[in-house]
């Protein structure tokens, strides 16, 4: 299963500086191994950041994805 969701941030925020969602990036793929995907990429026309889990059962989908999504919040909202 598969989980998207959308994280508003500052206006001036920048992804690819945040070297901590790419930890907690890194620290999810390890976590899902070859059972599913991580992808996050800031949206081209607003200024959010989405985010994408696919796993084995949707609740754990849901939970990393939440998890990523405070991450991001935190460090970019």
């Amino acid at each position: 299963p598969q989980v998207l969701r959308n994280v508003r941030v500052s206006e001036s925020a920048t992804l690819a500086d945040s070297v901590r969602v790419w930890e907690e990036v890194s620290a999810i793929e390890q976590r899902l191994a070859d059972e599913g995907r991580v992808l996050v990429r800031a949206s081209g026309t607003e200024p959010l950041i989405r985010v994408m889990v696919e796993a084995a059962s949707r609740d754990d989908a849901n939970e990393m994805a939440l998890h990523l999504c405070d991450v991001v919040r935190g460090e970019l909202g």
